[in-house]
């Protein structure tokens, strides 16, 4: 049952309109004001086809998604989220290697981008480089210690490499920082029932349930389920 968060979500929502994530951009405010001038031409340009990605992709063209967050590209080499929203669709196309490239530009760019560090973990994650999505999740739980997608998602890498203790510390991290998480238990239950723990997991697979993640309602309704539905 063990699920990753999506933390590219519908791979192209993490940069509303008019909202990049260029956190590393204000040392352009010592700079002259000619040039300040047309750096903010020239950003505002980049933003329009950023948001022109964006709803490209929300309308399923993500082929000309791909062209408008290139074009932002072209326009602004220096813009982290027009990578990393590019990644992101690379990522929900399958293409993990390509859209790697594009996370790893983006930290290059601004490396406090804790974003695209989730994203890349997720893509590596999907290449089975478990060690380097760690590394990577590990990377964005620094950088914003209240993330609790990526410590469920580092939690996941550590499932499948067998280590269900670091896994549940993983959980546990992310439902104190949001109790409402119900993948985080689903995900705890899972680690636990691998520790022989039924009657804890089984706790967490119902209140995973209960705060509406259907993984869990459906497999307890199942055959497969019936062992923890009928627990008291």
């Amino acid at each position: 049952m063990s699920r990753r968060t999506t933390a590219l979500a519908a791979a192209l929502s993490l940069l509303p309109l008019g909202q990049p994530l260029l956190l590393g951009s204000t040392t352009a405010l010592v700079t002259a004001a000619v040039v300040l001038s047309t750096q903010a031409a020239h950003a505002q340009s980049a933003e329009d086809f950023l948001d022109a990605g964006v709803e490209q992709g929300k309308r399923g063209d993500f082929k000309g998604a791909i062209a408008d967050f290139t074009r932002a590209i072209e326009i602004d080499p220096q813009y982290a989220g027009a990578y990393n929203n590019r990644g992101n669709v690379k990522s929900y196309l399958r293409d993990y290697q390509g859209a790697i490239a594009d996370y790893t530009k983006a930290i290059e760019i601004n490396p406090q981008y804790a974003d695209a560090y989730s994203n890349r973990g997720f893509a590596k994650d999907e290449l089975k480089d478990f060690q380097g999505a760690i590394a990577d999740y590990t990377k964005a739980i620094e950088i914003n210690p209240q993330d609790a997608g990526a410590y469920t998602n580092r939690g996941y890498a550590k499932y499948k490499l067998n280590d269900y203790q670091g896994a549940i510390a993983d959980y546990n991290k992310a439902i104190v920082i949001d109790p409402q998480y119900a993948l985080a238990f689903a995900n705890r239950g899972d680690s636990k029932r691998r520790l022989g723990n039924e009657k804890d997991a089984c706790i967490d697979y119902k209140k995973a349930a209960s705060l509406g993640y259907k993984g869990a309602a459906q497999w307890l309704n199942s055959k497969d389920g019936a062992w923890c539905r009928n627990m008291r």
